[in-house]
């Protein structure tokens, strides 16, 4: 095997890790717009729960059904 085959090796293993780079790239920029998407999500129902929870309860009103004595 010469000094040629050699580079070219060297080149092409250099090129194929650049190509597995640029797809774990990707994939992070897609996992990073899922976790905001999910962080987004979160906040929203915290907020909701915070809401629930400061709400004064109030007394119930449904018509009760008085049971009659026997």
């Amino acid at each position: 095997m010469g000094v040629a085959d050699k580079m070219w090796d060297a080149i092409t293993t250099v090129i194929k890790m650049n190509d597995k780079v640029e797809r774990m790239a990707a994939t992070v920029v897609t996992q990073q717009q899922k976790i905001e998407t999910l962080t987004e999500r979160v906040i929203r129902l915290e907020t909701a729960l915070e809401i629930g929870l400061a709400r004064p309860i109030a007394p119930d009103k449904t018509p009760r059904i008085e049971q009659k004595k026997r």
